[in-house]
């Protein structure tokens, strides 16, 4: 039970390096980045016409960070962690949020997208763990209701975000 809890702990802690990593290339390279206006369109998926994907990994951590039971299903094309226009998971956003902004240079985002995408499926290979990457209304949905079980497998998709 020990070793099981220092794993996981060692994975949560490699996922926050990889946010902390993004963050940084972000700030780095603004201007190819973009900047973004925390006005919350972008998480309406629907009306701005994007999806988001999300990873074993990035669920694990935001389980752990707000509590499996604080995760709430994605009932409509809007983030249900957004409200009243601000991320209330902010600090925990997954990586795609982070990656994603509406005046960001696509070919950046992607290039982004792809390193990041290597990152989660080395902790999932390194922590044994299945690697899947879902689309943000089927992982919230189902991490919520706590039926989210890892597929084995990759699962592609051109971006994050």
């Amino acid at each position: 039970m020990v070793a099981e809890g220092k794993a996981n702990n060692q994975l949560l802690e490699r996922v926050g390096e990889i946010y902390s990593r993004l963050d940084l290339q972000i700030r780095k390279f603004a201007r190819l980045a973009g900047v973004c206006k925390v006005c919350g369109q972008c998480c309406d998926f629907a009306e701005f016409e994007h999806r988001l994907f999300v990873t074993t990994p990035e669920l694990m951590y935001l389980a752990a960070k707000l509590g499996a039971e604080n995760i709430k299903p994605m009932t409509s094309s809007r983030c249900p962690h957004n409200a009243d226009g601000k991320c209330t998971i902010y600090e925990h956003r997954f990586a795609g949020c982070r990656i994603f902004s509406c005046k960001g240079d696509a070919d950046f985002q992607s290039k982004l997208s792809e390193s990041t995408l290597k990152r989660f499926k080395s902790i999932c290979t390194n922590f044994q763990i299945p690697y899947r990457y879902d689309d943000l209304p089927s992982a919230l949905s189902n991490t919520a209701a706590n039926t989210y079980q890892p597929a084995g497998g990759c699962r592609s998709a051109d971006r994050i975000g």
